[in-house]
């Protein structure tokens, strides 16, 4: 599929619709994501919540992958499986969830702390977070592709982190992966300009070290060349006039983290 697929009002209701399950099945996560969980648990959670709400795991089968999450811990970038590991304590664990309602697909991806962890990792959470925030003030129509890179990149780096280059953002709808593709990195005023209609997955994927990844054998997971953390934040947004339309949300999960951090 070479090009880009504009979205009509109605198209962009259902795709919130998916977002928001994403969004949703995100909180379930952050209630019981914790030191003594495995990531396969949290595989089976959010495939019987995205289904018990309508939805279909859309990284399900999608090329193979065999799970419903997408789960990266510590250096590992993106695409990690989930399996019998035990989280513990200083554990950095990027969840990626994606599901299939009403025939059109929400993307959204966070990363979450386990228990305490060091300065370093807490500085990459939040500037990565930050550079989400940055690259999609950025999908308004009028500005270009290059616009969004650029935020992200120009950030991320004046903080001394590594941006990964091999991976992207990507547009959303009726496919999982859509034109245009989405950088992380770019220049400003460059490549395709954002119009209404389009909507895009905004992804920085920013590693506390260099920006060099490794790919495994697996076939899917993706790992930080020099075994430093990588995170990962990810919104499904729709480019509007003047201020853009962010599909998924965070809120389920700052709401669930907030309660837990005053215990």
């Amino acid at each position: 599929m070479s090009k880009i697929i504009y979205k009509s009002v109605e198209e962009i209701e259902l795709i919130r619709e998916s977002s928001l399950l994403v969004s949703k099945t995100h909180g379930e996560i952050a209630k019981v994501i914790g030191p003594g969980i495995t990531t396969i648990e949290l595989n089976k959670l959010a495939e019987t919540f995205i289904r018990d709400n309508g939805g279909v795991p859309a990284f399900l089968n999608y090329n193979g992958f065999p799970y419903s999450l997408c789960i990266s811990l510590n250096d590992q970038v993106v695409h990690g499986f989930p399996g019998k590991h035990v989280l513990v304590e200083g554990d950095l664990v990027s969840v990626d969830c994606g599901v299939v309602l009403n025939k059109y697909y929400g993307d959204s991806a966070f990363t979450f702390a386990i228990g305490e962890v060091d300065e370093t990792t807490k500085k990459l959470m939040r500037v990565t977070r930050e550079c989400l925030d940055l690259g999609v003030e950025k999908a308004v129509v009028g500005m270009r592709i290059g616009d969004i890179g650029y935020a992200v990149q120009e950030h991320a780096e004046k903080n001394g982190f590594g941006v990964v280059k091999e991976l992207v953002g990507h547009g959303v709808g009726t496919r999982l992966h859509e034109k245009p593709e989405v950088p992380n990195y770019g220049k400003r005023g460059a490549g395709i300009k954002l119009e209404e209609g389009m909507v895009i997955a905004i992804e920085p994927m920013i590693n506390a070290g260099r920006a060099g990844v490794k790919f495994w054998d697996d076939g899917w997971t993706v790992s930080t060349s020099d075994k430093k953390p990588s995170a990962h934040y990810e919104h499904t947004v729709a480019v509007k006039k003047g201020k853009p339309d962010v599909l998924s949300t965070f809120e389920y999960i700052d709401k669930v983290l907030e309660e837990k951090n005053k215990k």
